[in-house]
């Protein structure tokens, strides 16, 4: 009975193959991914990022949530880029779901899209539609992003000056002070992070 014997074996090496693969992918991977994400440094990291103000979590540094005011017509806060799987043109977006649009810059879909967005910013901003940066209008490919362009920041200070009872001068200042510079010198282009934006503005008007 040499086959049996051969079916035997062979059942008997998957099985042995089975348990090592089970050990070092299903234990020792998963324990060694876990050992380096506690490594100082690369915690927080792994954690979300999360930001917290008097020991409350109120957002993440690497995930950008779009605040929705509770009057549209007296809108406090400094805005994130569109989401791409948004309703609404401006969002806000489902930062539990991200996806791109897919969509060719030449469709027509998506440059209608885009002139909306253009049109609800240059309302709500109170300037011309020349004026939006071009970030302000483009989704990124998650649609998560925490940063905006300076140029997009500084369009929304005087709206977030009013809306919160301080100058523009105050208010430019704060952009100012958080423009984080390109990567190694050379790397991208300068942006801000929204939440602290909003988080510095808060500080100013809460001490």
């Amino acid at each position: 009975m040499k086959w049996l014997s051969n079916i035997f074996r062979q059942t008997g090496v998957a099985l042995r193959l089975m348990l090592v693969l089970t050990v070092l992918l299903g234990v020792a991977y998963p324990l060694a991914v876990w050992a380096v994400s506690r490594i100082p440094g690369l915690e927080s990291k792994a954690e979300g990022s999360v930001v917290s103000v008097d020991g409350r979590p109120v957002g993440s540094s690497l995930i950008g949530v779009d605040l929705t005011p509770a009057d549209p017509d007296h809108d406090p806060y400094f805005h994130t880029r569109p989401s791409a799987i948004a309703s609404d043109p401006l969002g806000p977006g489902d930062p539990s779901t991200s996806a791109a649009s897919n969509l060719a810059a030449d469709n027509p879909k998506l440059v209608q899209l885009v002139q909306r967005r253009k049109e609800a910013i240059a309302r709500r901003e109170g300037v011309a539609p020349d004026q939006i940066p071009p970030d302000a209008v483009t989704a990124s490919a998650s649609g998560l992003d925490p940063a905006i362009s300076p140029a997009y920041a500084y369009l929304q200070v005087a709206r977030v000056a009013r809306e919160n009872g301080l100058s523009q001068q105050q208010v430019r200042q704060i952009v100012d002070d958080q423009v984080q510079g390109r990567g190694l010198g050379v790397l991208g282009e300068p942006t801000v992070n929204v939440l602290d934006l909003n988080l510095a503005v808060h500080r100013l008007i809460h001490p």
